[in-house]
């Protein structure tokens, strides 16, 4: 018999992380939210519990866990504020991420021990103007001069890219062609204040308020050499496996949020009172949150398996693009039904619900479109 029960382990991380989301996040989230400031406190205090570096070995200063520790963080977090938990999702599954599986073991031991402690995050520089999903469209460039690299370009949309704790940016640059005449792409260690390599500023954001995102900019950026991120002319293939295995870290935040809106509705419809009884107890009322659940409880069926495959080593790619597909539609609908059991209320930021909505839209886009996630299914089925 298949058992979707987590081990005592597992359920007694999420029941802290739920706890500290609650606690710590929760009074707090709605002020940087509305200021559009970075959470640092809570930053550190999610360092200090060792989320950071939930999957890595302690060899790396990690906490020996696994990814599918990292998801259940994320979606207990996003339950409550999605700023902070793709702070976390970013600055795992993309930031250190791409050093913990391709870096050297001197990369490894430079950038690490800070990026699990959560005393710093480093960036994933994929996408860029133009771009979009096209990440095969690379127009960065760079060419060794000597035993350096220089970078010249630019990326858009990246997160964890420009904060005080920012430690640096894996970036994917065309440094020459394949025997086949394309491009050859290839990942790039960029640290933080390198000459060259300018930090736009902070966009401003439908959602994510409380999240780090800028557009980058490198001119005549010159990196050490040594700073190539696995094998040359890999750096494409390289980002499709973080991204891979990043949908199912997202998937689980878009769970997350989808399960907060649920959590909210439950709480309003029983002090709520229109027409002389409680909101809860009109049966369209039930209708829409008996649904909000059950898409729920389907997309976060859709990222156990996925991570369970991912974790036994085998194929996951459509697995993870059907759990982002799925998990991304629950929370857009399921923030729309919230945003519309609330009412007025529901337009209100000071209400969970507002924020949810604004920022379940970005989970449609981020980290693979929901096209590109039909894309990749249909190619798994042979079309």
């Amino acid at each position: 018999m298949v058992d979707f029960r987590i081990s005592e382990e597992h359920e007694a991380l999420r029941k802290t992380v739920e706890q500290f989301a609650r606690e710590e996040v929760a009074p707090v989230i709605g002020d940087f939210y509305e200021r559009e400031e970075f959470p640092y406190e809570i930053v550190a205090k999610m360092g200090q519990m060792g989320l950071f570096g939930l999957p890595y070995p302690e060899e790396h200063g990690g906490m020996g866990g696994d990814y599918f520790a990292l998801c259940l963080a994320l979606e207990e977090l996003a339950r409550v504020d999605s700023s902070v938990a793709v702070t976390l999702e970013a600055g795992v599954s993309l930031g250190s991420m791409p050093i913990y599986r391709f870096g050297t073991r001197e990369q490894q031991e430079r950038w690490l021990p800070q990026l699990c402690a959560g005393t710093a995050l480093a960036g994933f520089g994929l996408t860029e103007p133009g771009g979009g999903s096209d990440a095969g469209a690379t127009r960065t460039t760079a060419r060794l001069d000597g035993d350096e690299w220089v970078i010249n370009g630019s990326k858009c949309f990246i997160t964890n890219s420009g904060t005080d704790i920012t430690q640096a940016v894996t970036v994917t640059a065309v440094t020459g062609q394949t025997p086949e005449g394309r491009k050859e792409i290839s990942s790039i260690i960029v640290p933080s204040g390198t000459p060259g390599f300018t930090v736009s500023r902070k966009y401003s954001k439908v959602g994510w308020n409380a999240s780090d995102t800028h557009e980058l900019s490198f001119s005549d950026c010159r990196v050490p050499a040594a700073n190539l991120l696995g094998e040359r002319g890999r750096g494409y293939a390289q980002f499709l496996r973080i991204l891979d295995e990043g949908r199912i870290a997202i998937a689980a935040l878009g769970v997350g949020l989808a399960q907060g809106c649920v959590d909210e509705c439950l709480r309003y419809v029983q002090e709520r009172e229109a027409f002389g009884h409680k909101i809860g107890t009109y049966q369209a009322i039930q209708f829409k949150i008996a649904d909000m659940e059950a898409r729920v409880h389907t997309a976060r069926l859709a990222y156990y398996q996925a991570a369970a495959l991912m974790l036994r080593g085998e194929p996951f790619k459509k697995e993870s693009a059907i759990a982002k597909l799925v998990s991304s539609n629950a929370a857009m609908d399921n923030s729309r039904e919230a945003t519309q059991i609330f009412g007025g209320y529901g337009f209100m930021n000071e209400y969970p619900v507002g924020r949810f909505y604004r920022d379940a839209k970005i989970l449609e886009i981020g980290e693979g479109t929901s096209e590109v996630q039909r894309m990749l299914i249909a190619r798994h089925l042979g079309l």
